[in-house]
């Protein structure tokens, strides 16, 4: 596996968690819950693209998972009714995905 698949790998993980604890959140907006699927959505593209090995395509979809992360981020802060667990999933999600930008 290579590293950027390994990373992807990881940061498929950490979505997961999110989108878990987004969905046994009752208090989480329709809004933060559209904005997470546009990630989920995202992460799919990236992960079809890196299989196929174009390094300017890879980092391509990785800046728009970057970007989804990002709305996921703004959506997740600005939940009143999100739990604090759902939005520090979220969170660490984000943040994932900058980092695996950044080592690029």
């Amino acid at each position: 596996m290579t590293a950027i698949a390994e990373r992807m790998s990881k940061l498929e993980q950490s979505i997961e968690r999110a989108v878990q604890a987004l969905h046994s959140d009752g208090g989480a907006s329709p809004v933060l819950v559209a904005v997470v699927k546009e990630l989920e959505k995202k992460l799919g593209k990236a992960r079809d693209t890196i299989q196929g090995g174009d390094a300017t395509k890879v980092r391509e979809a990785v800046v728009e998972v970057e970007q989804a992360a990002d709305s996921a981020k703004a959506a997740a802060e600005a939940d009143s009714g999100a739990k604090e667990e759902t939005r520090a999933e979220i969170v660490a999600a984000h943040d994932r995905v900058c980092r695996l930008k950044a080592g690029m």
